[in-house]
This record gives C-alpha cells, structure tokens and sequence, in this order.
C-alpha cells in the first residue's frame, strides 16, 4: 500500500480543494452575469470568498459536491473512450451531430439526463435500492407500469397518426 501525499491531505481534500472550487466558480459566474457591475471585481471577489468559506463549513454540501466531481471525472473518461472508439469507426468524418436523425438526438438527452439524476441521487446519499423496490416491487407497481405503457403506446400510435396524416388539401 502506497503512501499519502501532501496533495492528499485532509487538510487540502476537505478544505482548500473545495474552498477553491467554489470560489472560482461562485467569481467567474458573478463576472459573467455582472451582477455587481461591471468594474467591481473586488466586490466578487469578496462574495465568491465569503460563499466559499460558508461552504466549506458545511458538510453535506461538500461531501455531495465531491461526489459529484467524482462522477464527472468518471463521465469524461467515459466520453473520451466512446469518442476515440467513435473516431476509430467514423474515420475523417469525424462526429457530426448535425447528420444526426432528431430521434437519436432526443435519446442522446434523454441518456445524459438519466444520468445526471442518477447521479445526483448517488451524491446526494439517497437510497436508491429502496426507491427502485417502491418503484417497482410495491402492490401498486405492477398495475402502475401497465397502464403507463400502455398510455405511451397510445400516444406514440396518435403522434405518428397525426404526423402521417399530412396537410389538408
């Protein structure tokens, strides 16, 4: 077993790290938006510090961000395989989401946006297995899931009706 480094500390990993994070991102959104004006960047400088250090203090917040950080370095190493893997299959074409068809793209956001919910339920130390047994195993589940199934086909068998039906002459 290796060895902790000073990058490792508590100190840094449960105060500084965190600290800094917010910081700058509490500053660069105040410099953006300029809420304060335009030539006030000590005011956001002293907002930005002063939310910093009121996160830092509380632990929740904290421990639900640094999880959150972990699944974002998890997601980009994500991304970064299916990309290569995309290039490797795409060859000079590259990745062009413009030729995508717009099904494929809603499912795309659809997937990013499951993701981030379960993310955040994840970070946030939700019980997800007690909230996938009341979804799913509970008395009330099984009949519940049938006719929302049954309620989708109806309205993807409408919309596709309606779409193909054209335009009155």
């Amino acid at each position: 077993m290796t060895g902790l480094t000073f990058l490792q500390s508590s100190v840094l990993t449960n105060f500084v790290y965190p600290f800094f994070l917010i910081f700058f991102i509490i500053f660069a959104i105040l410099e953006t938006t300029k809420i304060f004006g335009s030539d006030k960047k000590q005011i956001n400088a002293l907002i930005a510090f002063i939310i910093g250090f009121i996160f830092v203090s509380a632990v929740f917040p904290k421990e639900m961000v640094s999880n959150l950080i972990l699944f974002l370095a998890i997601a980009i190493v994500v991304i970064f395989i299916v990309l290569l893997l995309w290039g490797f299959i795409a060859g000079e074409e590259g990745l062009k989401m413009s030729s995508f068809p717009i099904g494929l793209k809603w499912v795309i956001g659809v997937i990013i946006v499951l993701a981030v919910i379960v993310a955040i339920f994840w970070a946030s130390g939700l019980d997800t297995v007690g909230l996938f047994d009341k979804i799913f195993h509970s008395s009330w589940s099984g009949s519940f899931w049938t006719n929302a199934f049954f309620i989708i086909m109806v309205a993807a068998a409408l919309a596709v009706a309606l779409k193909s039906g054209g335009k009155p002459k």
